[in-house]
C-alpha cells in the first residue's frame, strides 16, 4: 500500500453530464487588474512562474468603465508576452457597498444614478444586485465592445445575482418590479402584502415559488441577453455562495457555460475554524451537482486582499480537488494579495495538479449524505448541517433522499420535513438537534463529538468502507473506482490517523497540518 500527499477528486449527481472540452488538467487563474500589471511588470513573471496559465483583467463594473477596450488591448498583449493567455470580465451588477477593495479610491462603488436602486422587503434601499432598465441594455453594450477583442470567455463576476448576501431572499420590491410581478402573475393586488410577509417568514408558499421563478427569469433573461449579443464568445456565471433560486440563480439554466463555484471564507477569521472549511467544501459539492468538472472553476479569493494567509490559501485549493473543480481562479478584488504568498501557492499548486489528473472523473463514495433541497434552496439561511464532513467518514452528494445511509438535512428541510412536503426516503435522516422534528429525523448537536459517536454508530450498524478511526477532525473521501482515500487533516498542527482500510487492517497515515495524504487501498480479491 502506498500514501502520497496531496489532494483529489470528484462527486456524484449532475457530475455524470457531458462536460466542456474534457480535459482532465488542473489549470491555474488569477484576476491581475491592467493597472496592477503595469504598476509591477515583475508580478506577471512570479505569477507564470508559480504555474498561473491565465490571466484575468475587468473592463466594465456595474455601468462604468474601469478599462475600456483600448487599454485592455495593451493588457492583453502584456501578459500573452509573459507567455500567458489573457481573459476578461465585467461585473455587470455590483454590491451593495465595496466588493473590489481598490486601495487607490478612485473606483466607483455602486452603478450610475440613473441605474435605479434597489428595494429591500423591509423599504430599504441599496445599489447593486438589482436589474431595472438600462442596466441589462448598457452590459449587452459592453460585452459587445469587448468581444471586439476577440476574447474565449467573458465571465460575469463578483456574483451575478439578486440578492444581497447569501442566505437573503432576494428580487427588488419596488413599485415598478410590484407591477410587473402581478401583472406576470395574475395575482391581486393583495397578494404582495402577502408575499412580503412570506418573505419575512420564508415560507414557501405558492406566492412564494412565483417570486421565486420571477426573479430567476428576470436574472436569465439578462444572462441570455448578454450571451446571445456575442455569439463567437463563451458567457461564464460567477456563482455566489450556496448561490440558488432565492438569490435569482436558477442553476439548471447555466448548464453548459462556465461556471465560478460558490466560496465564502475569504479571511483567516472565517476559514480558520473547522467549520468554516466544511461549510465552504459543502457549498462547492452543492453547485458541482449541476455543473461539469471542465467547466466549473473556483471562488479561491482573499478579501481585503491581505486578510487570508498563505498557508490558508494553499489549504483552501483541497477543496477545488475534492471536488473535481478542474479550474482554479484567483481573486482578491483591485488590489493583490502579497506577492510573497506565491512562494507558497507554488509548490502547493504543483502537487494538487498532480493528484488531481490521476484523480479526476472518479465520484467519493460513501454512507454520510449531501444533501440540499429545496426548501433550502428558495428560503434557507444557507446555514449548512456541515460538520460531518469533518467527521473522518466517507460522504456522497444526493440530489434526493437516498433508501440507506445518513443524510443530514439542515434546518428548512428539517422544517419542510416536519410540514409533511418533504417525503423521507428508507435511509437514517439527521437534523440539527435545534430544528424542527418530524418522527422520521434524528436530532444530533452539530459538534464534533455527536458527530464521531455517529460514525462508530453507523460502524457498529454494518458499515464496511474505509473510514478514520480516530476522533479527529478529518475529512476522508474514498474514491472506489480509483481505489484510493484522501485524508484532508483539518488541523493546523500535524496529525496521525489510523485509516481502516478493510475489516482486518488500520493503517498509520500522517498529514501535515491542513495538508492531505492520498491513501492506495488494497485491491479486493474474488
Amino acid at each position: 500500500m502506498g500514501t502520497t500527499a496531496a489532494g483529489l477528486g470528484a462527486v456524484a449527481s449532475g457530475w455524470g453530464m457531458p462536460t466542456g472540452d474534457g480535459s482532465k488538467a488542473r489549470r491555474y487563474h488569477v484576476c491581475l487588474a491592467r493597472t496592477v500589471c503595469e504598476a509591477d511588470p515583475d508580478l506577471l513573471n512570479v505569477v507564470r512562474a508559480a504555474g498561473i496559465t491565465d490571466i484575468w483583467q475587468a473592463g466594465f463594473l456595474y455601468g462604468h468603465w474601469f478599462d475600456t477596450p483600448e487599454k485592455l488591448r495593451e493588457g492583453r498583449r502584456q501578459v500573452e508576452a509573459a507567455g500567458m493567455r489573457w481573459h476578461t470580465l465585467t461585473v455587470p451588477l455590483g454590491h451593495p457597498g465595496d466588493a473590489l477593495g481598490d486601495q487607490s479610491g478612485e473606483t466607483p462603488t455602486s452603478p450610475p444614478r440613473h441605474w435605479r436602486m434597489a428595494a429591500g422587503v423591509d423599504g430599504t434601499r441599496h445599489s447593486g444586485t438589482s436589474l431595472h432598465p438600462p442596466a441589462t441594455r448598457e452590459n449587452v453594450a459592453a460585452v459587445k465592445r469587448l468581444a471586439a477583442l476577440d476574447p474565449d470567455i467573458i465571465f460575469l463576476d463578483d456574483d451575478f445575482r439578486l440578492a444581497r448576501s447569501p442566505g437573503m431572499i432576494g428580487g427588488c420590491f419596488c413599485d415598478w418590479h410590484r407591477d410587473r410581478f402581478l401583472e406576470k402573475t395574475g395575482f391581486a393586488p393583495g397578494r404582495w402584502a402577502t408575499l412580503k410577509e412570506d418573505v419575512k417568514q420564508r415560507r414557501l408558499s405558492r406566492t412564494l415559488r412565483a417570486w421565486v421563478a420571477f426573479t430567476c427569469d428576470e436574472l436569465t433573461a439578462c444572462f441570455r441577453a448578454q450571451q446571445n449579443a456575442v455569439p463567437g464568445v463563451q458567457m461564464g456565471n460567477m456563482i455566489m455562495f450556496f448561490g440558488s433560486e432565492k438569490a435569482g440563480i436558477r442553476l439548471t439554466d447555466y448548464r453548459g457555460v462556465p461556471v465560478r463555484v460558490g466560496e465564502l471564507m475569504f479571511n483567516d477569521r472565517s476559514f480558520g475554524p473547522v467549520k468554516g472549511k466544511t461549510d465552504e467544501l459543502f457549498s462547492v459539492l452543492f453547485h458541482r451537482r449541476f455543473f461539469p468538472a471542465d467547466q466549473s472553476y473556483s471562488e479561491t479569493m482573499a478579501f481585503p486582499a491581505d486578510q487570508l494567509s498563505a498557508p490558508n490559501m494553499a489549504a483552501k485549493l483541497v477543496i477545488s480537488t475534492i471536488c473535481d473543480v478542474r479550474n482554479t481562479m484567483y481573486m482578491s478584488g483591485l488590489t493583490p494579495f502579497p506577492k510573497t504568498h506565491w512562494a507558497t501557492l507554488g509548490p502547493a499548486m504543483a502537487e494538487q495538479a498532480r493528484l488531481h489528473a490521476r484523480l479526476a472523473g472518479h465520484t467519493p463514495r460513501g454512507p454520510f449524505r449531501h444533501y440540499w433541497g429545496e426548501a433550502q434552496r428558495c428560503v434557507g439561511d444557507d446555514r449548512p448541517f456541515s460538520l460531518f464532513l469533518a467527521s473522518g467518514m466517507p460522504f456522497e452528494v444526493t440530489e434526493s433522499l437516498p433508501e440507506d445511509g445518513w443524510t443530514f438535512l439542515s434546518d428548512f428541510d428539517a422544517r419542510d420535513m416536519a410540514e409533511g412536503r418533504l417525503k423521507p426516503g428508507g435511509g437514517h435522516l439527521v437534523a440539527r438537534d435545534s430544528a424542527p422534528r418530524a418522527k422520521a429525523l434524528t436530532p444530533v448537536a452539530e459538534n464534533l463529538a455527536a458527530l464521531y459517536a455517529l460514525k462508530h454508530e453507523a460502524v457498529t450498524a454494518g458499515y464496511k468502507g474505509p473510514y478514520v478511526v480516530d476522533d479527529k477532525p478529518v475529512v476522508c473521501a474514498w474514491y472506489p473506482t480509483a481505489g484510493a482515500v484522501l485524508l484532508w487533516n483539518l488541523s493546523e498542527q500535524r496529525e496521525t490517523f489510523g485509516l481502516r482500510v478493510d475489516q482486518e487492517r488500520t493503517v498509520p497515515v500522517e498529514a501535515e497540518a491542513l495538508g492531505t495524504v492520498l491513501v492506495d487501498l488494497p485491491s479486493r480479491k474474488g
